[in-house]
């Protein structure tokens, strides 16, 4: 692609591409102010709908999310940033607008200066912000922080945001991977202290038989303690073995998982245990004469290895989140944590004779579809409700071809903003759901199942549904309601941190 470029130009390229990808920016989120502004319902017409649960915002942060396929929360960010430009910073959105400044640096300006609450003070921040921020060149976060804090406090000390404390930016985070999970966090000196003892503690309640590792017994303590358990189960797999049962009451937290059958019975759950040959190949190379070596024997074909036994054959899913390695999975069998239930197919079963879904049925519409089924919802489906696609009032069958899950959200949505300007949504047999949006645009999701587990996602049956015609009068009384609005709630937090600056100060 470059190769006629000069170093120089391929410098010049990146610049020009960084540009780019702001005035993009910038333009998307004027955009999504835009909307914003059009889907605002006039006072006398509102219904009551500002106090609704799921408010305008949220009618629109839906949109936003399904045409950019992210989550609701990611999207309710960008309309977040979208309307504090368009409404308290107009002269940063245009100097954002030109590309000279990216999207972290209006992230950082929208949040120091939202205490500001005077109209006639925060125009004049936005001004200097605007004159000044083009200037600033390259800076780390901290810098950044003190620079717009500067210029607020010029204007209203009371205004500044209190950057928070090591103790206070304490957190937990998971971030998951194929096959495990990582575990990062900031704790309280104590706190970390007794879980660390805790870890230890449990780890060597086991026999001396368990075939793992004194870390791995540690890793598996924190998931006994997260289910409730006081004791480690041992893994030595023997009958006779006292410390075989964890001791403790069933768990009070229970994590669903999907795998195919012939997955499961093909698993090794010892694999997962111990350490193995292959798991120690990293050699630390001091010396030349070795480095040499090393490369002569990489050049060298070699015999192939055999096989690892027991290599693992597939994954199960969690309902919502990752993968999970087999052979965990016949290991957590095998020592009675996980319960294995068949997952029936309804295939061309007759609709049930009721509103609500058996526990069958709806644990098959959970395990074909693992998340919320709203464009770019990812809220695990056991958190989920589950949608009759046509209201079972209106003649919508309880069946697994007109039933998927929906966060309560997004089935609040659903159900309160629908009619002519509001959402819609269809069923196929297969469990695909089209939905069209306000503005007409259709989004197609697939099953969660889709892509990992088939078999789940054959067809159920093809149903012919005569809609009724619906009666939306009063149904808005139904919708849970807030106590304030949501910029009510904003402006009390606001002058809840202003009175405490102002004692500060």
């Amino acid at each position: 692609m470059f190769e006629e470029f000069s170093d120089s130009a391929v410098v010049d390229v990146i610049g020009d591409a960084a540009c780019a990808e702001n005035v993009a920016c910038a333009r998307r989120l004027a955009a999504i102010a835009e909307l914003y502004e059009r889907r605002q319902i006039p006072v006398e017409d509102g219904q009551g709908r500002q106090l609704w649960r799921i408010d305008p915002w949220e009618a629109v942060a839906a949109e936003v999310a399904a045409v950019q396929t992210i989550t609701a929360a990611a999207a309710g960010g960008l309309l977040h940033y979208a309307v504090c430009l368009r409404e308290r910073l107009p002269r940063v959105a245009a100097v954002f607008a030109t590309g000279v400044i990216d999207f972290r640096c209006v992230r950082m300006i929208v949040a120091r200066t939202l205490l500001a609450i005077d109209a006639d003070v925060m125009a004049a921040i936005d001004a200097e912000l605007a004159e000044t921020v083009p200037t600033w060149g390259p800076l780390s976060v901290h810098k950044m922080q003190q620079s717009v804090d500067r210029i607020v406090v010029r204007h209203d000390p009371d205004a500044r945001r209190r950057t928070e404390s090591r103790a206070r930016g304490r957190y937990v985070e998971f971030v998951h991977d194929r096959a495990t999970s990582y575990l990062s966090g900031q704790l309280h000196q104590t706190d970390a202290t007794l879980l660390d003892r805790r870890l230890s503690a449990l780890a060597h309640t086991v026999c001396d038989d368990d075939p793992r590792t004194v870390e791995q017994r540690r890793a598996d303590a924190l998931g006994a303690l997260a289910a409730g358990h006081t004791l480690l189960a041992c893994a030595c797999g023997s009958s006779a073995c006292a410390a075989a049962c964890n001791g403790s009451p069933p768990p009070a937290v229970v994590v669903h998982v999907v795998a195919e059958a012939a997955v499961l019975e093909s698993a090794d759950g010892s694999d997962v245990h111990g350490e193995r040959d292959e798991d120690n190949t990293f050699e630390m190379i001091t010396t030349r004469e070795r480095l040499v070596e090393v490369v002569r024997e990489s050049r060298c074909p070699k015999a192939p290895r055999p096989a690892v036994p027991s290599a693992t054959p597939g994954f199960g899913f969690v309902v919502g989140g990752t993968a999970v390695s087999a052979n965990v999975l016949a290991d957590l069998a095998a020592r009675g944590i996980a319960e294995l239930r068949p997952v029936v197919h309804h295939g061309d079963s007759p609709p049930e004779p009721r509103y609500r879904p058996s526990a069958v049925l709806a644990n098959f519409v959970r395990c074909r579809d693992l998340t919320c089924r709203f464009p770019g919802c990812d809220c695990p489906a056991d958190f989920c409700d589950i949608d009759h696609t046509v209201p079972y009032d209106l003649g919508g069958p309880t069946h697994a071809s007109n039933l998927k899950t929906l966060c309560r959200k997004h089935h609040l949505l659903k159900t309160f903003w629908c009619g002519p300007d509001g959402w819609h949504d269809e069923q196929l047999s297969d469990g695909t759901v089209i939905w069209t949006a306000p503005t007409g645009h259709t989004y197609r999701t697939q099953p969660g199942s889709k892509l990992l587990i088939p078999t789940l996602c054959k067809p159920t049956g093809t149903l012919n549904i005569v809609r009724r015609k619906s009666d939306s009068t009063g149904r808005g009384a139904m919708m849970p309601r807030r106590q304030r609005t949501r910029s009510g709630d904003r402006g009390h937090r606001i002058l809840t941190e202003r009175r405490r600056n102002a004692l500060r100060n």
